[in-house]
């Protein structure tokens, strides 16, 4: 099969609306010559689109025009490396499409444990900051709430009770072997991110032993979160205030 048929085969296989980069078309390194051509003309034909340098999107066609990929479908490329999931979007962006904040930032945090990702795409600005354990596809949902109990406090407009609501109701989405993996990467996390995760799986009342949460923590110290025991009755247990 010629190159140019490959990757026309392997483009209409892709969702309406889905950005990639060459990487995903299985390109061998003596193809790219004839990708690169391939894929101008594609653009040609408007079957595809450039967002930036090597990465592209397949439009997304809607009654009232074309659709744009949205802001996480435009950075996704810059996530994975070598089709593996290497980073996660993290700070007001993440609290935002969680429900916890209303306010939508300047610039993106894209957070990796080895990589520095630097990413400008149209308006978007990607800014790098470092995770606190290596990012997988399996774990990057769990990190996403662990981050959220980490910066609980500065998270802008934030409502508490709302906020506590919010992260419990994703908590109850886990399985409990996710719980088990979300316990071993708050064991990462500084200690206020323990003691609060302990305090709101403690609430849910999941059938898991916290034990190892609790023997992680300092049993003198105190986290200053600004929680009122209606909003969460078993902070007393964790201390925190």
């Amino acid at each position: 099969m010629k190159v140019a048929q490959k990757i026309e085969k392997q483009i209409t296989k892709l969702k309406e609306g889905t950005t990639f980069k060459y990487q995903q078309l299985s390109i061998e390194s003596n193809e790219y010559s004839a990708a690169t051509k391939a894929i101008e003309r594609l653009i040609e034909k408007e079957i595809i689109k450039r967002v930036s340098t090597g990465v592209f999107y397949k439009p997304k066609q809607t009654i009232f025009g074309e659709l744009k990929p949205n802001e996480e479908e435009l950075l996704k490329p810059y996530l994975f490396q070598n089709n593996k999931r290497i980073a996660y979007i993290t700070g007001i962006s993440l609290y935002n499409r969680m429900g916890l904040t209303t306010q939508v930032p300047r610039n993106i945090k894209i957070a990796s444990r080895d990589k520095r990702i630097t990413v400008s795409v149209g308006n978007i600005k990607g800014k790098p900051v470092k995770s606190y354990v290596d990012v997988t596809d399996k774990n990057y949902v769990l990190l996403e709430i662990l981050d959220a109990l980490k910066d609980f406090k500065k998270i802008p407009d934030l409502d508490k009770k709302s906020g506590i609501k919010i992260i419990s109701n994703q908590l109850k989405k886990l399985t409990l072997k996710e719980v088990k993996q979300l316990i071993d990467c708050a064991l990462y996390y500084p200690p206020r991110v323990r003691a609060f995760l302990g305090s709101l799986l403690e609430k849910i009342n999941f059938s898991i032993e916290l034990q190892t949460l609790k023997k992680s923590l300092n049993p003198l110290s105190e986290y200053n979160y600004g929680i009122d025991k209606k909003a969460l009755s078993t902070i007393t247990n964790w201390n925190i205030k």
